[in-house]
């Protein structure tokens, strides 16, 4: 038998994205309370091709389409849940936002910290001190925003669904039936969570950065924007390799961080939320060929009443 593919997830806005070996599944609630799937082919020269056997170079190139795949089924998801009668899955507004938000990141997290700590470089004699503190900064940054943004109540509700999303890869890794009773039992945090792999990418820069010693701010610019693949790479290979071996003590207290960072970015969804993941899951499955087409949900599913047996726990 062959080694298990791992599925991976994003929580989106009143809906969730589910991403297999060779498609991408989305399920969305519309104000009727309608549950709207969508699937689409994955670019099988990333996901199929020799690429993924690439160490460290499979995570940048990857992640790159990631990231553009999951601002697309934001922005579809945005659409569903305002009621939309045309979705647009894709388009100059859809790219024109993940640069702005790219590149807004890139200033924040990365070149910000630098520039403060800038301002107090003539009282800072030491370089390796100078690169921890502004490593530290650059970390208590990141600490802040996702405290922070949990209390914008739209943010909530996604961090919610982040949580139906965790619960549902974790009931099907482990191999339980995929209804919501069965899904509710499980944690909302997850080994391969894209929160765990922006603190390792923020920890990895601090070590990184402090080894490149103090040279004009210009370069120290260009080096904390030119070396973002190189720390993203890294990151990509510590997760997987962190996720794969669990079983160990020592990488159970390397992936602890990460696992109690997510207390932060999940939150306990609620049995509609999770009859979403569900959804986007079961239909994935189907498109994979992994279950009959009879167990796949339609495309528009009316919902469920979640005060007695939901349909898929019959």
């Amino acid at each position: 038998m062959g080694k298990p593919f791992n599925y991976g997830g994003q929580a989106i806005l009143e809906g969730v994205m589910m991403r297999g070996a060779r498609k991408m599944c989305l399920a969305v609630r519309n104000p009727k309370g309608e549950i709207i799937t969508h699937c689409e082919d994955l670019n099988p020269r990333i996901y199929g091709g020799p690429i993924v056997r690439i160490p460290f170079l499979r995570g940048l190139v990857m992640l790159w389409d990631a990231l553009g795949l999951g601002m697309r089924a934001l922005m579809f998801s945005a659409d569903v849940a305002l009621g939309e009668e045309e979705v647009q899955f894709s388009g100059p507004i859809a790219w024109g936002t993940f640069a702005i938000s790219l590149t807004a990141a890139v200033a924040i997290f990365f070149v910000g910290p630098l520039l403060l700590i800038g301002l107090l470089e003539r009282w800072i004699t030491s370089d390796l001190l100078s690169n921890l503190v502004e490593g530290v900064v650059r970390l208590g940054f990141f600490l802040l925003y996702v405290w922070g943004v949990g209390f914008v109540p739209d943010i909530r509700r996604v961090f919610a669904y982040h949580g139906a999303e965790h619960k549902t890869i974790n009931a099907y890794e482990a191999g339980d039936a995929l209804t919501i009773a069965a899904v509710n039992r499980r944690s909302t945090t997850h080994t391969r969570c894209g929160t765990a792999f922006l603190l390792q990418v923020v920890v990895i820069s601090i070590v990184l950065f402090t080894l490149l010693g103090r040279p004009p701010m210009l370069l120290r610019i260009a080096s904390r924007i030119l070396l973002i693949p190189v720390i993203a790479g890294i990151a990509y290979e510590l997760l997987r390799f962190t996720a794969a071996h669990q079983d160990h003590p020592v990488v159970r207290a390397i992936s602890a961080p990460g696992l109690w960072l997510q207390r932060l970015t999940t939150r306990q969804p609620d049995e509609g939320m999770l009859e979403v993941a569900i959804t986007a899951l079961r239909r994935l499955l189907a498109e994979e060929q992994l279950v009959s087409a009879s167990e796949a949900p339609a495309s528009v599913q009316p919902v469920s009443s979640l005060s007695a047996a939901t349909p898929m726990e019959r």
